[in-house]
């Protein structure tokens, strides 16, 4: 499974404190770089949320921003009975020793500290909460980057067996630009030695063409195009992050194409290693978004 290491997610979570809302965006880095935006009651779980990153993550730069949003609703109000019937006590008692004193306001009485009890937040639920949602936005955000990463080995797979077919197409062509390059030095041959001369002596027209022929000779250098295209092909298909592999290939492509370039016979061949050249260009712009 290829990865790529830009993507986008959002998750949000409903906890007892509010609900919790996640973004993350990722995109590419030489290694996994994760930059935490969190509200200060939430510091403390940093630590854990690394700890997540790495098990779905393995390269690149990540952004991450949590908020909290307070619920709206109101919380929950217990009374404390054991104290309000002590203090009901206390005022039937206060009462009757001071028959003129006013009679207790209600609103006094649930005043009074400890009377009315606040539904309390675990605090623990509300982390639990706000890392699950982290790790499903975490889900998320590898589920798009396979995506996008397959999009991405689509195309260097595409432009893989373009190489290839340039690769058969200077094969081919190597009989036909030696026999051109052979005919083109018996000329040169026969301008500068005269026909005469050169007619009795045909070793040196031999010579020259073995010269030739170890010069132009690129039999290894369209060897190693087919190796490292098959290469990539096979690293494509492992388990793992293959960026910097892949990185490291494309250069030994583009060493081989250079080669090629410069021992070329005919523009066919030149060409061919253009286009080359360019194909490998393309590829590694695609795979600097590789993981």
């Amino acid at each position: 499974m290829v990865y790529s290491m830009t993507a986008f997610a959002r998750q949000q979570a409903d906890t007892p404190a509010g609900q919790v809302i996640w973004e993350l965006r990722s995109v590419n880095h030489r290694y996994l770089e994760p930059h935490f935006r969190l509200p200060d009651s939430f510091r403390e779980l940093e630590p854990a949320l690394r700890e997540l990153m790495k098990k779905h993550l393995n390269r690149g730069k990540v952004e991450c921003a949590l908020r909290l949003q307070s619920g709206q609703q109101v919380q929950a109000l217990n009374l404390n009975q054991p104290l309000l019937k002590q203090l009901n006590q206390a005022i039937t008692a206060a009462t009757a020793s001071v028959p003129t004193a006013a009679a207790a306001n209600v609103l006094d009485i649930l005043q009074w500290p400890g009377v009315m009890e606040n539904e309390t937040v675990d605090a623990k639920v509300v982390q639990q909460a706000t890392l699950q949602a982290f790790e499903d936005c975490l889900k998320t955000v590898s589920h798009r980057r396979a995506r996008e990463g397959q999009s991405l080995a689509d195309l260097i797979l595409q432009r893989l067996d373009n190489m290839g077919s340039l690769v058969a197409k200077v094969e081919a062509h190597l009989p036909e630009a030696l026999a051109a390059q052979r005919q083109q030095l018996q000329h040169r041959l026969a301008d500068m030695l005269g026909e005469r001369e050169n007619a009795a002596n045909p070793e040196r027209l031999e010579q020259e063409m073995v010269i030739l022929a170890q010069k132009a000779d690129v039999a290894e250098e369209l060897d190693r195009l087919r190796t490292h295209i098959q290469e990539v092909k096979a690293i494509i298909k492992r388990p793992e992050p293959i960026g910097r592999r892949l990185d490291f290939m494309m250069q030994e492509l583009n060493r081989e194409a250079n080669t090629l370039s410069s021992k070329s016979l005919t523009t066919v061949t030149t060409q061919a290693a253009v286009e080359m050249k360019v194909q490998i260009e393309q590829m590694r712009e695609q795979i600097q978004n590789i993981e």
